[in-house]
């Protein structure tokens, strides 16, 4: 329902059917970005994206992720992208420079293909946080890469 009378709404559409969605997932902190991965797969098949429909690569660390995206992204082979990973801080400015540069470089690609990508890379203080958070993002990616999918294609076809 709209929610203001002669004002069209485009509702949120998850039907993954038929869609093609690669994922992209650094390998640092191998545990998280596995149940990251494990999450977002199990969702994306929820929502009717089937196993043949997805890519999985993965990659070093999260510094890697925007190049494999762009290469990904320019292929025209699908729908969406989603990025999964894990930087938790340490000790030095490190954590800092992966972080923002990581996230500059898959919105970069984003806005420079027209390819939706849900960022799944956690951004955490310490190992407790990012294992408590890893179900719910790859969750949650799975849900924003279908969405915007289908959002683009509605504001497109206006």
């Amino acid at each position: 329902m709209p929610r203001f009378d002669n004002i069209p709404e485009i509702e949120p559409n998850l039907d993954g059917k038929g869609l093609k969605i690669g994922i992209c997932m650094s390998r640092f902190n191998q545990d998280v970005c596995e149940g990251l991965l494990s999450a977002c797969v199990a969702e994306l098949e929820r929502l009717g994206v089937t196993r043949s429909d997805m890519l999985i690569t993965t990659v070093p660390g999260a510094l890697e992720i925007p190049l494999v995206l762009q290469n990904m992204a320019e292929t025209g082979d699908y729908d969406a992208l989603v990025a999964l990973g894990a930087v938790i801080r340490g000790e030095t400015y490190h954590f800092e420079i992966v972080s923002n540069e990581m996230a500059s470089g898959i919105n970069e690609v984003g806005l420079d293909t027209g390819m939706p990508i849900a960022n799944g890379v956690l951004t955490t203080e310490d190992d407790d946080q990012a294992l408590a958070r890893m179900h719910e993002k790859g969750t949650d990616c799975a849900r924003t890469a279908v969405e915007m999918v289908h959002l683009l294609r509605a504001v497109n076809d206006r």
